[in-house]
């Protein structure tokens, strides 16, 4: 089947050219540069643009289906591409409900910019709502300081989105979110990824040492640690998208699970080894893992695009959803391994990478232990900033 998207197609063939380049991109941990230009020149890039200003006007639930299907042969394709993705996703639902600030984000995707996330901070374990690096006020803009980590996208950004404390006031500091311009002096990219899983990604550090951004590229202030509409529009397109590519990689899993339990033979067993009990037992647990974990984010995302009435629920549902499509798609992707007979652990077959790259899904916030604290302390009525957090 053709997936076409009104900027252009993504079809089969395209994904799988993805599937044949995705291993030589890992062995040689470089960036999907051919991928990239292809999706580029699909239009892909504009998916979720509105259509009146050059896009593909594409909702949150049709964007996860898409990187759902790329991720089920590119799980790096789809997870790099994403941090542009979801920044023009939560410029457009930002206007659609009324609020035109990032307009220009639009604009500037549609004409080809490319956007990325730079949010990522040693010792920040509370994303987006506190920050570790430091943002000073100065005429026009702000100067910026700090030091990001898992930059996706590095190498081809031409806007990256980050966020700074600007602590001027003590008693009531601010997060600044800006977008810096890749032209911008006084910043550096250093090339630290070399890491277990979604290699090709490129996510490499940013050092920031007084980097100017004049006000036309600053997205919002925000009082530290309390959400606005902006923040909780990242949450919904950010979360819902990681969900939706780590189940792409479940449903590859058990497609190759299956393929190799109905091929493989034993000495002890008169026909494949999909007539030993045990492997129906975990392929019936992967169908059991990925049915509801599947259900629960495409439920989740429809839920979004029908509107917000209570911002923090509906953070903790997103953040939940993930981590439940996460750990779905640990357990099916284990489970395969499982079923492979150890064949899975050659660099020649798809699991050994798909192994890999699934670990790397708790760690997009909300990683793993901080979802639990967001969704316990929603259930409980306590504020997510409420100190003590551990006691």
């Amino acid at each position: 089947m053709t997936t076409i998207v009104k900027e252009g197609p993504l079809t089969d063939d395209m994904i799988e050219r993805f599937a044949q380049r995705a291993p030589v991109y890992d062995r040689e941990n470089r960036f999907f540069s051919e991928d990239f230009e292809e999706l580029r020149e699909a239009g892909y890039l504009k998916i979720a643009v509105p259509t009146e200003l050059g896009g593909g006007g594409r909702s949150l639930p049709e964007v996860c289906a898409l990187q759902r299907s790329i991720a089920r042969r590119a799980p790096a394709t789809a997870l790099a591409t994403n941090m542009h993705v979801y920044w023009t996703g939560v410029a457009a639902d930002l206007r659609k409900l009324g609020d035109p600030s990032l307009e220009w984000v639009l604009k500037d995707a549609a004409a080809g910019e490319v956007f990325a996330a730079g949010h990522g901070e040693a010792g920040n374990d509370v994303p987006l709502l506190l920050s570790t690096s430091r943002a000073e006020r100065a005429d026009g803009g702000y100067r910026i300081y700090g030091h990001k980590i898992f930059g996706s996208l590095s190498p081809v950004w031409t806007r990256l989105g980050l966020h700074a404390m600007d602590a001027t006031d003590p008693a009531g500091p601010q997060i600044i979110h800006v977008f810096m311009p890749r032209d911008t002096s006084g910043y550096e990219i250093k090339e630290t990824w070399d890491t277990l899983g979604m290699r090709a990604t490129r996510s490499d550090d940013t050092i920031i040492d007084g980097a100017f951004i004049p006000d036309q590229y600053v997205a919002r202030k925000v009082p530290a640690g309390q959400p606005d509409l902006f923040i909780v529009a990242i949450f919904g397109w950010a979360e819902m998208t990681f969900a939706s590519i780590y189940l792409g990689m479940a449903e590859r899993a058990r497609e190759l699970a299956i393929a190799s339990a109905q091929k493989r033979t034993s000495i002890g067993l008169s026909g494949s080894i999909a007539h030993n009990p045990e492997v129906q037992h975990a392929i019936a647990d992967m169908a059991m893992a990925l049915e509801p974990a599947a259900a629960y984010v495409e439920r989740t995302a429809t839920e979004w695009t029908q509107g917000i009435t209570d911002p923090m629920a509906t953070v903790a549902n997103l953040v939940a959803a993930k981590h439940v499509a996460v750990e779905a798609a640990k357990r099916v992707v284990d489970l395969a391994m499982a079923i492979s007979g150890g064949s899975g652990m050659f660099r020649s077959n798809e699991l050994e990478r798909m192994y890999r790259d699934v670990r790397c899904g708790g760690f997009h916030p909300a990683s793993t232990l901080l979802a639990h604290e967001i969704v316990g302390k929603f259930s409980l009525g306590i504020h997510l900033g409420d100190q003590p957090r551990w006691g």
